[in-house]
C-alpha cells in the first residue's frame, strides 16, 4: 500500500505534461494499493513477534512481491511496447539497483516514465526493507529481524545507534542528503533539472539507468563525468561511515577504516592498468585515459553500469578485468552489488595467512581486521558465501547456455545480473531486449540473488527452514 503512493510522483509529471501514461499509471496505482489492503485487512489486528526466520520470508518476498508489482506501470501503459515478462524483468532491475533494461528509445519515452524508472533505482539503493524497518516499529511491529535479513554478513556496525529504527533513519537522511548534493552538481555544470535529479537517483543508488540512450555519453561533458565519478565512489562506501564521519565531522574514519583503504587501493590498481593501457593502444590521448579510465572502470567496478562509449573498441582484456573487479562491488553498507570488498579483503588476508603457517608450521598467527582478531566463524561463513556464490553463478551461467545463450554472453549477462552491474557485453552490450523470455526469467532470478546476497533467498528453498 505504501509502494502505490510511489506512483504519484510519475502521475503528477504525467498530468503536467498531459502525455498518454496517465490511465496506466492510475490503473496500476489502483491494483497495487487495493492488492495489499485486500492482504492486510483480514489481518490488521494481529500481532505477533517477528523472528529471525520471518525476516528472511518478509525479506525476500518484499523484493519479489514489489518486484512483480513494480512492473505494472510498464505493462499497463502504451508508451512502451514491452512483453510482461520484459516489464517484470524492468522492475526488478530498478528495485535490485541493477541497471539492465529492455527498453530501448529512452529519449522518446515521456517524462512520468523515465522518472518511474529512476524512483525504483533509488528506492532499491537505500533497501525497501530499511525504509520499511523505520515505518514498521511506528505501527507496533519489531523490526531488527528484518535489518539482520537485509544486511548478512561480517560488518562492523550493524547498529549505529542503540534503536534500528534510529539506525534506519540515520542511514536514510545520509542516503538522502547526498542525493541531493549529486543533484545540485549535476546541474551546476549544464544539465537539466529533470536530468540532474533523475540521474542524482540512479548515480548514488549505484543503478546505472539514464533518461537517455547514450547514458552519461549523451551529455558530451567532462565535468559530468567527475560529478558522476565522484559520487560513485562516495556511494559505494558504507553509509555507516558517513553517518560517523558526519556525527563526528572527521574524515579520518575512512582513513581508519580497513575495507575502505583495501577496496581503494584494488580500485586504483584497476585504474592504473586501464589507464596505461588505453594510452599504450592508443585509445585515448594522455588526458581522456585519465578520465575515461577513472570513469568507466568506477562505473563498472561500483556496479553502477553508466556509459559513455563502446567498450568494444578497447582491447578485451579491460572491460573484462573490470567485469572480475565488479564481482568484489563495494563495501559492506553501500549501495553497491556483489560479493563485497571485506569479504575479498578477509579471503585475502586468510590466504596470507595460511602461506605464513606453511612457513612456522607451530605459530599462531591469529587473523585480525582493524587491530581485532576475526572469529573463526565468520571466516567459515565467508567461505561458505563464496562457494555458494560460485555454485550459483556456474548454475545460473549453465542455464543460459543450455536455452541457447553463447558462452560470452551468458558469462556477461550472469555477473551484470547477480553482481546488479546491469552493463554486460556480447549480446547484452547493448541492452537485454534481445534476451528470451525464458533468459530473462532466469537473470529476474539471479538479480534477487546478487540484491539478497544470495542466502537470504537461498535459505527459503532448505527443508529446515520451513520445519517447525
Amino acid at each position: 500500500m505504501l509502494f502505490s503512493t510511489v506512483l504519484l510522483i510519475p502521475l503528477l509529471l504525467a498530468i503536467l505534461e498531459t502525455d498518454h501514461t496517465v490511465p496506466g499509471f492510475i490503473s496500476a496505482m489502483g491494483i497495487i494499493f487495493f492488492s495489499g489492503l485486500l492482504m492486510w485487512f483480514p489481518v490488521r489486528n494481529a500481532s505477533h513477534e517477528l523472528r529471525i526466520r520471518d525476516g528472511f520470508l518478509i525479506t525476500s518476498l518484499f523484493w519479489t512481491v514489489l518486484g512483480l508489482f513494480g512492473a505494472l506501470p510498464f505493462a499497463l501503459t502504451d508508451a512502451i511496447d514491452i512483453t510482461p515478462m520484459g516489464a517484470v524483468f524492468e522492475s526488478i532491475s530498478g528495485l535490485t539497483s541493477s541497471g539492465g533494461t529492455v527498453i530501448t528509445g529512452l529519449d522518446e519515452l515521456p517524462q512520468s516514465i523515465l522518472l518511474y524508472r529512476q524512483l525504483l533505482q533509488w528506492l532499491g539503493g537505500i533497501g525497501i526493507i530499511v525504509v520499511a524497518v523505520a515505518i514498521l516499529p511506528m505501527l507496533g511491529i519489531g523490526g531488527m529481524q528484518l535489518y539482520k535479513a537485509e544486511t548478512p554478513g561480517p560488518s562492523k556496525d550493524n547498529k549505529l545507534t542503540p534503536r534500528i529504527t534510529e539506525t534506519a533513519k540515520a542511514l536514510f537522511v545520509v542516503y538522502l542528503v547526498i542525493t541531493v548534493c549529486c543533484a545540485a552538481s549535476y546541474y551546476a555544470v549544464g544539465m537539466s533539472a529533470f536530468d540532474a535529479i533523475a540521474h542524482s537517483f540512479s548515480t548514488v543508488a549505484l543503478g546505472g539507468f539514464s533518461t537517455h540512450d547514450a547514458s552519461l555519453g549523451y551529455f558530451k561533458s567532462d565535468a559530468v563525468l567527475i560529478v558522476a565519478t565522484f559520487f560513485m565512489f562516495a556511494s559505494s562506501i558504507n553509509f555507516g561511515l558517513h553517518f560517523i564521519a558526519w556525527h563526528r565531522k572527521s574524515l579520518k574514519v575512512y582513513r581508519r577504516d580497513s575495507e575502505t583503504r583495501f577496496y581503494t587501493y584494488a580500485v586504483l590498481a584497476c585504474m592504473c592498468v586501464t589507464i596505461v593501457s588505453l594510452i599504450v593502444w592508443d585509445i585515448h590521448g594522455h588526458a581522456e585515459s585519465v578520465l575515461h579510465g577513472v570513469f568507466q572502470v568506477l562505473s563498472i567496478i561500483t556496479t553502477t553500469g553508466f556509459s559513455t562509449e563502446n567498450l568494444a573498441a578497447w582491447p578485451i582484456a579491460l572491460p573484462i578485468m573490470a567485469i572480475f573487479f565488479s564481482c568484489m562491488g563495494g563495501c559492506v553498507g553501500s549501495t553497491t552489488g556483489g560479493i563485497k570488498a571485506m569479504r575479498v579483503m578477509l579471503v585475502t588476508k586468510q590466504g596470507m595467512r595460511e602461506l605464513k603457517q606453511l612457513v612456522h608450521p607451530q605459530a599462531v598467527i591469529p587473523l585480525k581486521v582493524g587491530g581485532r582478531r576475526v572469529e573463526a566463524t565468520v571466516v567459515s561463513a565467508v567461505w561458505s558465501f563464496f562457494a555458494i556464490y560460485t555454485t550459483a553463478f556456474i548454475a545460473l551461467l549453465l542455464s543460459l547456455m543450455l536455452i541457447g545463450m553463447d558462452f560470452t554472453t551468458a558469462f556477461s549477462a550472469v555477473a551484470a545480473t547477480l553482481n546488479n552491474l546491469g552493463m554486460g557485453i556480447a549480446g547484452v552490450a547493448g541492452g537485454f531486449g534481445e534476451v528470451s523470455e525464458w533468459g530473462k526469467a532466469i537473470l529476474c532470478f539471479a538479480m534477487l540473488l546478487g540484491r539478497l546476497e544470495i542466502f537470504t533467498l537461498l535459505v527459503l528453498f532448505t527443508p529446515a527452514f520451513w520445519r517447525i
